[in-house]
């Protein structure tokens, strides 16, 4: 997938092994040279070329003028002092900024990355969305999202997710190329089976996602157990019909295997009631999924409140009493503003 940025120059990071050889042979270069770009930029995660200590210089020459290397900068991090979550505010080559978050769990460490610079979703309990859309990201910057959180952990990453700021969906081609170059052999090599991706349900694009037959995870933000309700807290849903969306879901089912995820965040009065257990139960029976509940992260812009402890559980016991898998997420990075789009957000405004 050959991508160019707006001054015309090939992004080096977003290209597979294939197609960057290509490039370095168009230079007048032996092709043993691209694998060892490749390697450095995607195994020992150089942050440039000059890293780089066996390619020559002439070669480095080259490469900085025909190709442009994606590398986010460090803005801020914090860190949590409830769980050690740590959410890190990255900039990128354009004056833009984006939200990543480490979590740590005893299988391993999972990072949470963004797939746009803001959403233009208007999912009405998120901040990403508050702002609009400014742009999708490259593959590079969502790789190299997972990259500085190793450079700078010092640890392995074991699971990526694709739950930040932005709707994957919505950057599809790019979104695919980063999921293949992140499980490719030759760089990572991280197992389609450890990276989700969300999506408030973009149908079309569900389906084609099926149709690639990865064996990455499906979560979709579902958040209401009928179309009235969706419609108030996801605009997406004066687009396409939960039976839509839940029709698509099966369909990526069918040809992948992969278990189902559903994302339910609990707004106290607004989606919490034994009734929407009920119906959400029926919606869902029969089908190989799990619901992960959510208790919603209050942001300041809107007046929705958390559903309290004991409605959250009762909520999740009446969907196993009606054979619905659920969970209640663990809640990671509350006082380091966890929710989506909350401290680039707060990073802009005070800019």
């Amino acid at each position: 997938m050959i991508i160019k940025t707006s001054e015309g120059l090939v992004d080096i990071k977003s290209l597979n092994l294939q197609e960057l050889t290509e490039e370095i042979k168009s230079l007048g270069e032996p092709a043993f040279r691209a694998k060892q770009l490749y390697e450095w930029m995607h195994k020992k995660l150089a942050r440039n070329y000059d890293e780089m200590t066996n390619i020559p210089k002439s070669l480095k020459e080259k490469c900085k003028e025909h190709f442009f290397y994606a590398c986010v900068s460090q803005e801020r991090v914090q860190v949590s002092q409830i769980d050690g979550t740590q959410k890190f505010l990255f900039g990128l080559h354009d004056g833009n900024f984006i939200e990543s978050v480490l979590m740590k769990y005893k299988f391993g460490n999972s990072v949470c990355i963004s797939s746009q610079v803001g959403c233009r979703m208007g999912c009405r309990f998120c901040a990403s969305t508050l702002d609009g859309l400014e742009r999708g990201l490259l593959p590079s910057e969502m790789l190299d999202q997972i990259y500085a959180i190793t450079r700078i952990s010092g640890e392995r990453v074991s699971h990526v997710v694709v739950m930040g700021s932005g709707e994957p969906m919505d950057n599809y081609d790019n979104v695919l190329q980063f999921v293949r170059l992140l499980s490719d052999e030759n760089g990572l090599n991280l197992s389609q089976r450890n990276i989700t991706v969300s999506t408030c349900g973009l149908v079309p694009n569900i389906r084609r996602l099926a149709d690639e037959h990865l064996q990455i995870n499906l979560a979709l933000s579902l958040h209401a157990s009928n179309d009235e309700k969706r419609k108030k807290l996801m605009p997406i849903a004066n687009t396409y019909t939960l039976e839509e969306v839940i029709d698509a879901c099966k369909y990526y089912f069918d040809q992948t295997g992969r278990q189902l995820t559903f994302e339910y965040a609990l707004v106290g009065g607004v989606n919490d009631t034994e009734d929407d257990a009920k119906e959400l139960s029926e919606l869902l029976g029969g089908l190989n999924a799990i619901v992960n509940l959510i208790p919603v992260n209050p942001i300041k812009e809107r007046d929705f409140i958390e559903t309290e402890r004991s409605k959250v559980i009762a909520f999740k016991n009446k969907l196993e009493k009606n054979r619905i898998n659920a969970t209640i997420r663990r809640e990671m990075g509350r006082d380091i503003d966890g929710a989506c789009g909350q401290l680039r957000r707060r990073h802009m405004l005070e800019k």
